[in-house]
C-alpha cells in the first residue's frame, strides 16, 4: 500500500482484494499520512523561524540569530538568500517538499551568512558542523541538473573558493 501526489491528484494504491470498508479505512489513513508529511516538509514562516532558531542552537551554538525567515516565491536562481544587515532570510519555495535534512541545510547555509557574508574557508568551517552538508549539496545539485536549471552562482563561487583555498 502506498500513496503519493501526482499532478495535483492524490494516488492511493491498495490491494484489489480489500473490502469497501477496508478500502475506505486505508484511503483515509494514507491521506492523513500524506497530510502529516506535507506539514513536516512544508512548514509555515513561523515554523521556519522556530526551526532556524533550533538549528542555530544545535549546530552553531546559538550564534546566528535570524530576525525573520520566510518562504519566497520569486527566487528562481538560488535556494535561499540572506540579508545580514537586517537578519532576514528567505528560502525559495522550490525547497518545499524536499527532505527535511535538505531544508535544514539550506536554512543553516543562510544562517551561516548571518555570521560570514562570503563563501570563504571560515564560512565552510562554520557550516561543516551539520553532518549532512555534502549530501544536501549533492541532492540540490541533482535537482538542479534534473530540472535543467543552472546551479546557483553562489555554489559555483563556493567551489571556486574551495579550490583556491586548497
Amino acid at each position: 500500500m502506498s500513496a503519493y501526489r501526482e499532478g495535483g491528484r492524490t494516488i492511493v494504491l491498495i490491494p484489489a482484494r480489500f473490502s469497501a470498508d477496508e478500502e475506505h479505512a486505508w484511503v483515509d489513513a494514507m491521506i492523513r499520512r500524506l497530510a502529516a508529511g506535507d506539514k513536516r516538509r512544508r512548514p509555515s514562516d513561523e515554523q521556519l523561524l522556530a526551526r532556524a532558531v533550533d538549528l542555530s542552537r544545535r549546530f552553531m551554538g546559538g550564534l546566528a540569530k535570524p530576525v525573520s525567515i520566510a518562504w519566497a516565491t520569486n527566487q528562481n536562481s538560488r535556494w535561499g538568500s540572506c540579508t545580514p544587515a537586517d537578519g532576514t532570510i528567505r528560502i525559495s519555495a522550490r525547497v518545499k517538499g524536499m527532505p527535511s535534512w535538505v531544508l535544514d541545510y539550506v536554512i543553516l547555509h543562510e544562517l551561516t551568512h548571518l555570521l560570514q557574508p562570503g563563501h570563504g574557508g571560515e564560512f565552510w568551517s562554520l557550516l561543516e558542523s551539520y553532518p549532512r552538508t555534502e549530501r544536501a549539496r549533492g541532492y540540490l545539485e541533482g535537482v538542479a541538473a534534473t530540472a535543467g536549471l543552472r546551479w546557483p552562482d553562489d555554489v559555483t563561487d563556493d567551489l571556486t573558493d574551495e579550490l583556491t583555498e586548497a
